[in-house]
């Protein structure tokens, strides 16, 4: 048997410090306008503009872990950390997701009292906050569209900034519409919709960190297609013991044992080429481990490794 590893980090590594600085742009003025909302809605007194402020902070939670992913990218491995330091950013991501659960849980029961007894709504006020929200969003998406590339950090980053995109339109029309007839109700039913739009954010982040901790299969990466493609590369006879799974989003991993046919072990180098390029473009797998075994002993040896893991 003989083990070799393919890395290829070109793709996610090209242009990193450019994303790095991106990010931290976008990170910092959506910190900003969350405490500008934060203070507009506690002044206007409208829980739709808080409800979205609370929208606006997953925007920063979203952009400080990709941020953060994209500064540990450049950092080399350790002996203590030999894949570096990317749970640490979904363990945060799976608390945060929690916390905002929670948070749209109160949003939601205090535009239930809210509702109940109706409170005066500083629309004007309202208005231009989410305004000043909204221009900036804009600017951050366009910084984060004109990001180069298939970087999976950044696409997930502009998901939520365009969300918050919609949230900030909702409030300014709720804005509106508080000025021109008085009709305060429409600010907690607005708050409601924003929480709402939260939680389904929040949730699928539980969903996905979840997966990553449980080391499930990555989301859009088909096993048996996986196994197939590998076993249409030239030289491969057989694939056997595939893992597949995530160190964060968008860093995936595999582990496996292929066959050989009409090859000798020490010709294995073409092979894994051509296996680790199809596996890190066709499946974004960019850190592959691969044992080679020949036709003839595949069963002995599977035989042999199974052995060795119920000792």
């Amino acid at each position: 048997m003989h083990q070799n590893h393919g890395h290829r980090h070109g793709e996610g590594e090209e242009g990193q410090g450019d994303s790095s600085v991106r990010l931290r742009l976008a990170f910092l003025l959506s910190a900003a306008i969350l405490l500008v909302e934060v203070v507009g809605g506690i002044l206007s007194n409208s829980l739709a503009l808080l409800s979205d402020a609370g929208h606006v902070l997953t925007d920063v939670i979203a952009l400080g872990l990709a941020w953060f992913a994209a500064a540990q990218a450049l950092r080399p491995a350790t002996p203590q950390r030999t894949f570096g330091f990317h749970r640490a950013g979904i363990l945060a991501a799976l608390a945060n997701a929690v916390t905002l659960i929670v948070v749209s849980v109160f949003i939601t029961l205090e535009a239930i009292r809210r509702l109940q007894e109706p409170e005066p709504i500083n629309s004007l006020l309202m208005l231009g906050v989410a305004i000043v929200g909204l221009a900036v969003n804009l600017y951050v998406a366009f910084a984060l569209h004109r990001e180069p590339g298939e970087n999976l950090n950044v696409r997930s980053a502009l998901l939520h900034v365009v969300g918050d995109i919609l949230a900030s339109v909702a409030v300014i029309v709720g804005a509106i519409i508080i000025g021109l007839t008085g009709f305060v109700a429409v600010d907690p039913i607005l708050s409601v919709i924003v929480a709402v739009i939260i939680v389904g954010g929040a949730w699928s982040v539980v969903l996905e960190t979840v997966n990553i901790l449980m080391e499930g299969t990555p989301s859009g990466v088909s096993l048996d297609k996986m196994i197939r493609d590998m076993r249409d590369t030239e030289g491969v006879s057989d694939v056997h013991d595939l893992h597949v799974w995530s160190l964060a989003a968008g860093v995936n991993a595999m582990s496996g044992h292929v066959v050989i046919a009409d090859r000798a072990l020490s010709e294995s180098d073409e092979i894994l080429l051509a296996l680790s390029r199809l596996l890190a473009e066709k499946y974004g797998v960019t850190h592959v481990t691969i044992q080679f075994e020949h036709r003839e002993c595949g069963l002995a040896c599977t035989l042999f490794q199974n052995r060795l893991e119920a000792m």
